[in-house]
């Protein structure tokens, strides 16, 4: 059993699913912001690139074709979004329900290395407040669910990832 689990972690149908998992969850955040008229905050923002960083690591897993360093670079870009993103959606959390309103403040803008926002404005443009919860679903808000997506993530990449890394 372990040794198929060991299998099933290196093997494309494994990259493919966590690559279709954080495009299907792009693609949700996305309607919720165009269709829903859901407006995203820059800790939404922040939250939408460490998914896109599971995406893109799951992409680069899905080229290793056996290649160790390859296969090494997409599980630890995997690790870092998925641990980067719980660590975003938990900070959105206390930020949505502190009664301190001097405790957090929310930028108007992302802070990335470059301008994102301005190149891809569509896509990294902040319009929303961080404080606001103008979604819920069974009792949690939207970063209540993106915490649990990535918890899931983070789970699933360590237990997955000594496999990945030290079973060649």
């Amino acid at each position: 059993m372990f040794d198929r689990l060991a299998s099933f972690s290196r093997s494309t149908t494994a990259w493919a699913l966590l690559f279709m998992s954080a495009f299907t969850l792009e693609v949700v955040a996305l309607y919720f912001q165009y269709a829903m008229g859901l407006e995203p905050c820059v800790m939404c923002i922040y939250q939408r690139t460490a998914m896109l960083g599971v995406m893109i690591a799951a992409l680069i897993g899905l080229c290793s074709k056996g290649n160790y360093i390859v296969r090494l670079v997409a599980t630890a870009g995997w690790g870092v979004s998925s641990i980067w993103g719980w660590l975003l959606a938990r900070e959105h959390i206390s930020m949505q329900t502190t009664t301190d309103p001097f405790a957090f403040t929310c930028a108007f803008e992302p802070d990335f290395p470059v301008p994102l926002h301005e190149w891809i404005p569509s896509f990294f443009a902040v319009t929303g407040s961080c404080s606001s919860i103008d979604w819920s679903f069974a009792g949690l808000s939207m970063p209540g669910w993106m915490a649990v997506v990535f918890a899931v993530y983070a789970i699933s990449f360590l237990i997955f990832a000594p496999l990945i890394i030290f079973k060649k």
